[in-house]
């Protein structure tokens, strides 16, 4: 299985909901997984969201950045933001305290097998079965 996707969306919601649709149609033409399809859907809503709304301030003049690709039986995702980055420790991350910021990535590390963080850039593998 091979795909690969290299794109970048401007921080407005609204197209970055049609953007995110875009990508995940492309992505049915070769991956006939429903539950790993989910899994992506849901890691990139969360990267690329996060990206707009907490990196660029949903200022429409700076952009979120998607790599992504699928050899055999890996996945790599990487988003980028025009933000400062992120100083985010998800080991203390404590679901008790409920709060709002954090929990998107608590997701991905869920749903991946790796995740990287590294100041406004954000990687994620995802190994096929």
């Amino acid at each position: 299985m091979y795909f690969k996707y290299q794109g970048s969306v401007c921080s407005d919601l609204d197209d970055t909901k049609v953007f995110i649709q875009n990508i995940l149609n492309r992505l049915k033409d070769v991956v006939d997984d429903e539950n790993l399809l989910f899994d992506l859907k849901l890691i990139l809503n969360e990267l690329v969201i996060n990206s707009v709304i907490h990196g660029n301030k949903c200022k429409k003049e700076k952009c979120v950045y998607l790599y992504l690709e699928i050899l055999e039986d890996t996945i790599r995702i990487e988003v980028s933001d025009e933000g400062r980055g992120i100083d985010f420790d998800i080991s203390s991350y404590n679901p008790r305290e409920l709060k709002c910021c954090g929990r998107g990535l608590i997701l991905v590390d869920g749903l991946s097998d790796e995740l990287y963080i590294d100041e406004n850039r954000v990687e994620v593998i995802k190994y096929i079965c």
